[in-house]
């Protein structure tokens, strides 16, 4: 199972695109995703973000819940990459990243044509996108009773 959470709500880019920082709302949706899948009961076995710190604020936030430590990788800075190369005997992974890589890697893994908003998870099992969760989906199942 592959977890594809977009960055949460940034800055807007007024000089280094790599150095924009999550908004209080990224923020925000960056934690309520972690607690989404940690409600759901999902365990994530490896998080790698991109070394942006948009993408990589996101995973800490969202990795706190999960109980991880997000590790970088510069291939998903941005211009593509494989997504199951990455993943790669690492167990159940959550990638962190940018749009347009991250709806380019769901099409073409199974073909969807998928809008994944910041702060938006998809997940994908092998060929086949099972959910595609908008940040307050996200908020709603975090916040919902056990």
């Amino acid at each position: 199972m592959l977890y594809l959470l977009r960055h949460g709500d940034a800055e807007r880019g007024e000089g280094d695109d790599a150095a924009r920082r999550l908004t209080p709302k990224g923020e925000r949706q960056s934690e309520a995703a972690g607690q989404a899948l940690a409600a759901l009961g999902i365990s994530i076995d490896a998080c790698i973000a991109s070394p942006k710190v948009r993408a990589a604020d996101t995973a800490r936030f969202a990795c706190r819940a999960l109980g991880i430590e997000p590790e970088l990788a510069e291939e998903l800075s941005g211009g593509g990459f494989d997504s199951q190369r990455l993943a790669a005997g690492r167990g159940e992974t959550m990638l962190v990243g940018h749009n347009p890589d991250f709806v380019d890697e769901i099409a073409r893994l199974t073909g969807a044509a998928a809008k994944l908003r910041k702060g938006g998870l998809a997940i994908v099992d092998g060929g086949t996108l099972l959910a595609l969760l908008r940040p307050a989906e996200l908020a709603a199942i975090a916040r919902a009773p056990a």
